[in-house]
């Protein structure tokens, strides 16, 4: 994840196992407001406003969440030569989102007992709903933070920002009702979904992540092209842009 690695982002790219175009996130589906207080919730669109995002908040309300969880995306998804990080692909608000709806409840999966520890190929065994699990991984990367270097997540340099999320990755970073790894595993996955999803979910901003991929979209037919014998690249089309 350091930005002296010689492990590039077309490399990254390549060998990483999500599909292009795909949300990967399970259920994934156009997100209902959260109930959260007025107030806040004003507040987060304010602050949005302010910084000149062109998206709004529906589940972050505290406005060191949701920085936390926009460091964090960018630092496992950076913007280098080759395209955008996660924070210019607005991964950040397609996670919010995501949150505030279907996926952060866990809408569409059996979240009854009994709780017992699983076989890695059980995924998660935690009756924490993923909305809860993120509010508490963020804490406990700021907690984590503050106690190795005394200030906040966001407030720190690349390298230890690094050192934070290997220690998440690793599963060394305290957490209650399940691992960091797990949650760790659980916001890799969210940002990538971000970077590729359509745009209608709020990430893949301008369709920039398919464009790294060269991936044109859900189109409905390729007649046009499928007789070229060359390689035809297509600009992409976004759901939204289906009429």
């Amino acid at each position: 994840m350091s930005d002296t690695s010689s492990f590039s982002r077309r490399q990254f790219l390549k060998t990483t196992g999500i599909a292009a175009g795909v949300a990967a996130l399970s259920g994934t589906v156009l997100p209902a407001v959260a109930a959260e207080p007025h107030e806040a919730k004003q507040h987060a669109l304010a602050a949005d406003k302010e910084a000149g995002f062109s998206r709004g908040r529906m589940f972050f309300t505290n406005d060191l969440e949701f920085k936390t969880i926009s460091e964090a995306a960018e630092r496992i998804f950076p913007k280098d030569g080759t395209g955008p990080g996660a924070v210019e692909l607005q991964v950040p608000y397609f996670i919010d989102n995501q949150l505030a709806g279907a996926y952060g409840y866990n809408a569409r999966e059996y979240m009854s007992g009994p709780f017992s520890p699983g076989a890695p190929t059980q995924g998660s065994q935690t009756p924490l709903l993923r909305r809860d699990m993120f509010l508490q991984g963020i804490a406990a990367l700021n907690a984590q933070a503050g106690a190795k270097f005394s200030k906040d997540f966001p407030d720190l340099g690349a390298e230890q920002k690094d050192r934070i999320l290997k220690m998440c990755e690793a599963g060394e970073i305290p957490t209650e009702g399940f691992s960091s790894s797990q949650f760790f595993a659980l916001l890799r996955g969210a940002v990538l979904a971000g970077v590729y999803a359509d745009p209608i979910y709020a990430g893949n901003e301008a369709m920039r992540g398919w464009k790294l991929k060269e991936y044109p979209g859900p189109r409905m037919a390729n007649l046009d092209v499928i007789d070229d014998a060359g390689f035809d690249l297509i600009p992409p089309v976004s759901l939204a842009d289906m009429q």
